[in-house]
């Protein structure tokens, strides 16, 4: 595979950005998170950055109204798509919470999108009070990643991710 792009997903906590670190070492990796034009909004609007509950239901929100009012994260994505297809990285992981969007996402970016759920036992059910967050079980992902153990056995389930995929050897 040449180029493969995974929206990737799971609760807070869960460990995906730990998961696309270590994938960054066995290729070249573009991360896209579908709330960092949300983020920028809100930090304009005084937020501080920390992720209470209290501001994930803040950027839940902001995100579904931008999300009405001219689709704001969605078109981001697609054009950090764009961007992944036509440069050089290997590997695209795009951050997306919302089961909807997800599948919107996935149909739009075609044959070479595929969905990854980082799950991890400890933070699992933790109701956030947002349906950004609240939501993350409902959608069947092609690929499921229990970090249910240590950060070495983690490193192994990331590798076998990345060769059942042929993304790396």
């Amino acid at each position: 595979m040449d180029k493969a792009i995974f929206i990737i997903n799971g609760t807070g906590g869960a460990g995906k950005d730990t998961v696309c670190e270590m994938a960054a070492v066995h290729c070249s990796v573009r991360n896209v998170s579908s709330i960092t034009p949300i983020v920028e909004i809100a930090r304009f609007a005084g937020w501080d950055g920390v992720k209470t509950k209290e501001a994930r239901r803040l950027l839940s929100r902001l995100k579904e109204a931008f999300t009405e009012y001219n689709d704001l994260s969605y078109q981001y994505c697609l054009r950090q798509a764009r961007e992944f297809l036509n440069g050089d990285e290997q590997l695209m992981f795009l951050h997306v919470r919302e089961p909807e969007e997800i599948e919107r996402l996935r149909q739009a970016l075609g044959p070479d999108c595929h969905t990854l759920l980082v799950r991890r036992p400890s933070v699992s059910g933790n109701a956030l009070g947002n349906r950004s967050d609240d939501e993350v079980e409902q959608y069947h992902y092609d690929t499921v990643i229990e970090n249910d153990s240590s950060l070495e056995a983690l490193r192994h389930k990331v590798e076998s991710f990345l060769r059942n995929w042929g993304i790396a050897s």
